[in-house]
């Protein structure tokens, strides 16, 4: 589906990632891993044409598109659901999922209507207060309204950007369980979060970027696995305390099973 080679992207003339090799396929929850200021939300951006790449590859179901527009990678399949939401709170809900398929230019109002009622059947509260202004809903509320727009595009690819950030514990459960169950519906999704602990629960792969560089990959169950990712990235490391690593490794998986349900 996304074949990323190489890669290097920044901005301006400062490169924040630096020759990434990444793949994504078809029906696959890929997850990326680090710290704030890594370089996950730069791949992204750079993925869906809101950054230049300064060097490598993006190949998107074997087409190369580092030099397409952003509109053209939309009308290919690729959807970007940025980070703070970013919804029109002026707007109604409506019409900031009809924004979702802007570029689709051909799409009459009975067909937009269609997509609003299949994306919300995800999304009921949004379809029960379809006419109101998008800035009464809650931050959860608003983070749904923001993948229901990306979804409006009906992408191969959707690209999701800290969807838990400044979430309640709850609603974060929620955006998790929502993301796990457009599993296996043929949406290839690729996850930048901080919480590596309930990306990686869900993801098929994982990739952990460390300065702009791949630092890490493997299965989801493997770098939850990974003592060194559980103490860097999982707080594994001061809890298990003077544990062995055999202990270790056997308190990631117990808390992979926590958070995957």
């Amino acid at each position: 589906m996304l074949e990323i080679r190489a890669l290097s992207s920044g901005y301006g003339r400062h490169t924040v990632i630096h020759g990434i090799d990444l793949s994504v396929e078809a029906g696959e929850i890929v997850a990326l891993v680090g710290a704030n200021g890594a370089g996950k939300s730069t791949l992204l951006q750079a993925v869906s044409g809101l950054l230049p790449a300064h060097a490598g590859q993006l190949l998107f179901q074997g087409q190369r598109i580092e030099r397409l527009s952003p509109r053209q990678r939309v009308l290919l399949g690729i959807a970007h659901v940025p980070e703070g939401r970013q919804v029109f709170a002026g707007l109604t809900i409506a019409e900031n999922l009809r924004l979702g398929s802007y570029a689709l230019s051909g799409l009459g109002e009975a067909e937009k209507t269609r997509r609003i009622h299949a994306v919300c059947e995800r999304f009921p509260v949004l379809l029960e207060r379809l006419r109101e202004p998008a800035g009464r809903l809650s931050g959860g509320q608003q983070q749904m309204l923001a993948i229901a727009r990306g979804l409006m595009a009906q992408p191969r690819l959707l690209m999701l950007d800290e969807p838990s950030l400044g979430l309640a514990p709850a609603l974060v459960s929620d955006i998790f369980k929502l993301v796990h169950g457009m599993r296996g519906q043929g949406i290839a999704i690729l996850l930048s979060e901080q919480n590596a602990r309930r990306s990686l629960a869900i993801a098929d792969r994982g990739y952990v970027i460390e300065t702009g560089r791949v630092a890490l990959k493997g299965t989801g169950a493997a770098l939850l696995a990974d003592a060194n990712v559980a103490e860097r990235y999982l707080g594994v490391g001061k809890a298990a305390g003077g544990l062995t690593r055999e202990q270790q490794l056997h308190l990631v998986e117990r808390l992979r099973r926590t958070v995957g349900r």
